[in-house]
């Protein structure tokens, strides 16, 4: 309601004493409810938009209208309306006080009751919500309708854009567009918009600048490392109620598009388990294995890499941010083995960009959004059907070493991978372990046992290339200290750590374990 509707009302006969510095402006000036007080400050009862109406039983002498005004003024109210009925009219320093603060000022005849003006206002105010919802609801049926008759996402945000002039895309949080819109999001652009869904304090939110508006899809519970969004252009704070209704209408559908999207893919994933075992298990060439294969929609003859992420003890989540990067390559299957989430992907997107590298972009935009958490992916080589096996060994390999280096995400590429942990990775676990056991377990054990440090320090002093200064300099340690220990550590392992042979074994077993 405006207060141009209710000066005008033939039942009130109210009367404009102060226009707020233009009738024209004043008037049209939306009502969003009343409010009646005779409290000199009723400010904390107060969230903008509200007729405040008085019977101005508050004033005791011509400063309290200063008071009065001020803090109805502050908070954002609409206009104030007093009644006529204690003074026989509006005394002056009222009037003078709503020119001040350039509140608009209605007086209240005699005759009329303040039940009336309520009345009247809230009447209005109904009816108008009740045809906005009306025309809401008539909207979400021809929306719902489109989608019963098969209508693609796509289509229907084709349609909201249409309908409210903002152009609409949905994305997920590694960028990658369910929706596209009429032209992709250039690379800074795409950035800043997933960067504002994952780290803004509230949604919807404004992108930085104002040129992207982000509204969440999905369960509010649901984090936002594995959500999708609707991206809407333009500032948040620049559209009308009907254009925010509409998008959040989108929002909807797309939360159901995306669950009936989520249940076809458990079928995909039991796929995806079973060819991971396979390959897992040495048959990476076995018939079994392609038709698997091909059921994910990959093509079993063509190179294919395998990625291994880890994100903690989450492995479900660490599956779906997989899923989703390896998503930006073509149709994937990712699956869970030994506690890990495991995906095989072509070894290249459409237009010849390496697989780990659109692995590396796309997993980079959730950096804002993992705070302490890290997100660490290994990524082997591309390799044949019959080399599937060690190719999920060296991502395993390239996993581990990612997990190494500090900062919350890294992704590394079987290339990256030192030679011997490539090296490794073609040793079978129980041989690696077996190994390791015969070299270390005397020193694992004396630690054990005394709380020595020997383990700690031997790692260091490798690091250190044998420097016996370095080695105590990075441990805190006097050198005579470190010096004792690496002879208990040959002594044990019956090893000569000043012998390049013998300092190998010891190396090749500590990175075993």
């Amino acid at each position: 309601m405006l207060l141009r509707d209710l000066v005008a009302h033939p039942g009130l006969g109210l009367r404009l004493l102060h226009d707020g510095g233009s009738a024209s402006v004043a008037l049209e000036r939306p009502v969003r409810w009343v409010y009646t007080t005779d409290l000199i400050d009723p400010a904390r009862y107060l969230s903008g938009g509200e007729l405040v109406i008085s019977g101005l039983v508050w004033r005791g002498k011509p400063a309290d209208s200063e008071r009065f005004v001020g803090a109805v003024a502050r908070a954002g109210a609409a206009a104030l309306a007093a009644g006529a009925a204690v003074f026989h009219g509006v005394p002056d320093d009222v009037v003078e006080a709503c020119r001040r603060y350039d509140l608009p000022l209605l007086e209240v005849p005699e005759e009329v009751s303040f039940a009336t003006v309520t009345e009247i206002v809230i009447g209005s105010l109904t009816a108008a919500r009740g045809n906005r919802l009306a025309h809401k609801l008539g909207r979400q049926r021809q929306l719902l309708s489109a989608v019963a008759g098969g209508l693609g996402l796509d289509e229907l945000a084709g349609q909201v854009s249409a309908a409210t002039g903002t152009v609409c895309r949905v994305l997920s949080a590694t960028g990658r567009a369910v929706v596209p819109g009429p032209r992709p999001l250039d690379g800074e652009e795409l950035d800043r918009v997933v960067a504002t869904f994952l780290t803004a304090g509230r949604l919807p939110a404004a992108v930085a600048g104002g040129a992207q508006s982000v509204f969440p899809v999905g369960p509010s519970a649901e984090q936002r490392l594995t959500s999708w969004f609707v991206a809407a252009e333009g500032d948040l704070a620049d559209r009308d109620t009907e254009t925010t209704d509409t998008i959040g209408e989108l929002v909807a559908i797309a939360a159901l598009d995306r669950a009936r999207r989520e249940e076809g893919l458990r079928v995909a994933r039991d796929i995806a388990d079973d060819a991971i075992a396979l390959i897992a298990g040495g048959a990476g060439n076995r018939p079994e294995t392609a038709v698997r294969l091909k059921q994910a929609g990959l093509d079993p003859a063509g190179p294919l890499v395998v990625a291994v992420a880890g994100y903690g003890e989450r492995v479900e989540t660490a599956r779906a941010v997989l899923a989703d990067a390896a998503a930006h390559l073509g149709p994937p299957a990712v699956g869970v083995h030994e506690g890990a989430a495991v995906a095989l992907l072509p070894a290249h997107d459409p237009a010849g960009e390496p697989a780990g590298a659109v692995l590396g972009r796309a997993l980079g935009r959730l950096t804002p959004g993992l705070g302490t958490d890290r997100l660490v992916v290994g990524v082997s080589r591309p390799s044949g059907p019959d080399a599937l096996s060690g190719a999920l060994q060296e991502a395993r390999h390239a996993r581990d070493v990612a997990a190494l280096r500090p900062g919350p995400l890294h992704v590394v590429t079987g290339a990256e991978v030192v030679s011997h942990v490539a090296l490794l990775a073609t040793v079978p676990d129980d041989v690696r372990r077996a190994f390791a056991a015969r070299v270390l377990d005397p020193v694992l054990d004396y630690d054990a046992r005394t709380g020595a440090g020997l383990r700690e320090t031997l790692e260091a002093f490798l690091d250190c290339s044998g420097s016996w200064s370095r080695t105590a300099a990075q441990l805190h340690l006097h050198v005579n200290t470190v010096r004792y220990r690496i002879g208990r550590v040959e002594e044990l392992t019956g090893r000569d750590l000043g012998e390049l042979a013998d300092r190998v074994d010891v190396f090749l077993a500590l990175r075993s374990l």
